[in-house]
C-alpha cells in the first residue's frame, strides 16, 4: 500500500492509501508501485490517476512537483487538481479558447506573458481531456 496525498495552494486535494498511482511528469508518465525508489520530479499539465482495487481516481493536474519517500509515501504539489467528475468542460474549453486569443492578438507578447499564456493552454487542455474521458454521458 501507498500513502498517497495531492496537496495545492487550496489545500488537500486528495489523500487515501492506494495500490498504486501514475502521474505526469516533464519526463513522462510515472507509475509508482510499492517499494519505488525516492524520487523528486517536476510535474506536467495532464492525468493523474490513482488506483485502488477495484476503482481508479482520475484527477488532471498541471504544475508543480512529486516526491516518492521511503516508506510508500507520495505526496503531490500541484499547483492545480481537479477530480475528473469535478471538471466542468464547458468552462475549461472556454478558458482555453480565450487563452489561445490572447495568445493570437499579442504576437509581440513578452517571454513572460507568453510562457503564462502557454501554461493556461496547457492546463485547459489537460482538464477537458481529462473531463471528456471521464464524463458520464
Amino acid at each position: 500500500m501507498l500513502t498517497f496525498s495531492i496537496v495545492t495552494p487550496d489545500g488537500v486535494t486528495y489523500q487515501d492509501d492506494v495500490d498504486q498511482v501514475t502521474i505526469p511528469t516533464t519526463k513522462g508518465h510515472v507509475t509508482i508501485l510499492p517499494g519505488h525508489i525516492p524520487l523528486v520530479a517536476i510535474l506536467a499539465p495532464g492525468e493523474l490517476i490513482a488506483k485502488k482495487k477495484d476503482y481508479e481516481v482520475p484527477l488532471a493536474v498541471s504544475g508543480g512537483i512529486l516526491e516518492v519517500r521511503p516508506g510508500n509515501v507520495i505526496y503531490v504539489l500541484a499547483d492545480t487538481a481537479e477530480r475528473a467528475e469535478h471538471i466542468d468542460v464547458e468552462r475549461a474549453e472556454t478558458a482555453r479558447q480565450r487563452a489561445e486569443e490572447l495568445m493570437k492578438q499579442q504576437h509581440a507578447t513578452d517571454d513572460v506573458e507568453f510562457a503564462r499564456l502557454q501554461a493556461k493552454i496547457e492546463k485547459e487542455l489537460a482538464r477537458v481531456r481529462v473531463g471528456k474521458k471521464y464524463r458520464k454521458l
